[in-house]
């Protein structure tokens, strides 16, 4: 019994908050960033293709014209989770985000899942960019008349299904998704101020489009196209409700995945000048910024043209078309195309700093996940591998369902961060905080029940494969991490269980 006992102690070893700060000074990567470079990271992060395509089938489908209310819902309800995330920033200033935050408080196993998840988020939600990028590079080469052959645009699985006469070549790799996984690992094997710079280049082009989506479509916006603003609700075959409230509750989880990527701010304070001012700032404003350029969006694409007329699949670029405006179609291709790329660029970044963090505490190997490059301060060798995954598996691998496990992973992130700051909260209220929850048990337990509501939404299918990569995550960590874990080594010195 007292072996059991003490087994299950282990499990939930929680490193101290004193140990982090000190970490945190040591951290081996350059500090470069300052308040609006991280302000700008997280814009990169969130504003991506899903706000012109993700649009169409909200408000066709269920919300309508008050498409807007549901962006505002999914808004907020990030914002319960940015606000966790921005108290741990204040207070642990460590790049392993909710992964450290989760060490801190609710012990190993608890954070080592948190991390494996975070693997789903970034890498793999890397990676479904890379192939969201292929597809708007092939529609940005067709406007000026020029095209990819379809074997190299595509992966094997999904060009076998194509008809036969569709199928020209014996073999089908997804060529340019292979490709911009390397230019983005190339800029991030560099440094970390090269990474910031063409972010910033990038994160001004595709803000600049969206507001210009949002002031030039203003001018052929009909208000009779508002009317009536929440359609009346209405039940299909498969007894989904479209429409009404129902509907725009339904809309906002659909348009909640625009959001991901703001906790990517956090994965950079190793690398932040002022992590404890700084991030929590930057957390909180680019998820505010986004937020109304895309109720802005929102506002403007159900008033240009009707809801029931947009297109599904380009529905900023269709409404463009409808009103005449055809040369917008390029604008707004080309900044998709470019704005992928530092969605890319932000998630890769968070998934090395979270395996960086990972190995300093035992549960990676150090030599690969841990080794910080002599001249370029970058975790060279950890890049470089996330990278060569990601090229290989959006070169071959067919991911339509990979984005909803890469939310999953993401929202059971906020959940136990959320938890975390409340936990933390009753036992350590003595810490210093630079940056204090508002309401704290209202907005962390709010955030708690919010995105538990959102993953009880997820097809079966995919709650089933969640449950199979968390097997996997525990097989890993007691075949590997437990025996090898830095802060049982040194409890098992200082004579703690």
């Amino acid at each position: 019994m007292m072996a059991m006992d003490k087994f299950l102690k282990s499990l939930f070893r929680v490193k101290s908050i004193e140990r982090y700060q000190k970490e945190s000074q040591e951290s081996g990567l350059r500090r470069a960033l300052g308040r609006w470079a991280l302000v700008s990271l997280g814009i990169g992060a969130i504003i991506g293709g899903g706000i012109f395509t993700l649009t169409g089938v909200a408000a066709k489908n269920y919300a309508g014209p008050a498409l807007a209310v549901s962006f505002l819902i999914a808004g907020v309800a990030c914002l319960l989770a940015a606000l966790a995330y921005a108290e741990f920033a204040s207070i642990v200033p460590v790049e392993g985000s909710a992964y450290a935050y989760s060490y801190a408080t609710v012990g190993e196993l608890i954070a080592w899942f948190i991390g494996w998840n975070l693997i789903l988020e970034y890498m793999m939600g890397a990676t479904t960019v890379a192939v969201a990028w292929s597809g708007y590079f092939e529609k940005l080469l067709h406007l000026f008349g020029l095209s990819i052959p379809k074997y190299l645009t595509i992966d094997p699985f999904t060009y076998a299904k194509l008809p036969t006469d569709q199928r020209t070549a014996s073999f089908a790799f997804n060529l340019p998704g292979f490709l911009i996984a390397w230019v983005v690992t190339a800029i991030l094997l560099k440094g970390i101020k090269e990474a910031a710079s063409t972010n910033n280049l990038i994160v001004a082009l595709k803000v600049g489009a969206v507001l210009f989506v949002i002031i030039a479509g203003a001018f052929f916006i009909n208000p009779d196209n508002w009317h009536p603003f929440i359609p009346e609700p209405v039940l299909d075959k498969e007894g989904n409700i479209h429409y009404g409230w129902p509907g725009i509750f339904t809309a906002a989880t659909i348009v909640f995945f625009a959001y991901i990527g703001f906790d990517a701010v956090s994965t950079q304070a190793g690398e932040a000048i002022n992590p404890r001012k700084d991030v929590p700032f930057a957390i909180v404003a680019s998820l505010l910024i986004t937020t109304l350029l895309y109720i802005g969006v929102s506002v403007v694409l159900t008033g240009m043209v009707s809801y029931k007329e947009l297109d599904e699949r380009a529905p900023v670029a269709s409404a463009f078309a409808g009103a005449g405006v055809k040369w917008a179609t390029y604008i707004i291709t080309i900044a998709a195309t470019a704005g992928l790329i530092s969605v890319m660029m932000v998630m890769l970044l968070g998934q090395t700093r979270v395996f960086l963090a990972m190995a300093k505490d035992g549960l990676l190997p150090k030599s690969v996940f841990g080794y910080i490059h002599p001249v370029y301060k970058t975790p060279f060798r950890s890049t470089l591998l996330v990278g060569a995954i990601m090229s290989v598996v959006a070169g071959l691998v067919p991911i339509a369902n990979v984005s909803e496990l890469t939310s999953l992973g993401t929202l059971l992130a906020f959940t136990l961060v959320s938890l975390s700051v409340f936990i933390l909260r009753l036992r350590r209220p003595d810490l210093e905080r630079p940056y204090k929850v508002p309401l704290w048990p209202l907005v962390s337990l709010g955030g708690v029940a919010v995105n538990v509501f959102l993953i009880a939404q997820a097809r079966k299918e995919n709650l089933r494969a969640f449950a199979i990569w968390a097997v996997m995550g525990m097989i890993v960590y007691f075949a590997y991490s437990y025996h090898r874990s830095a802060l049982a080594r040194r409890n098992r010195e200082e004579g703690c269980p």
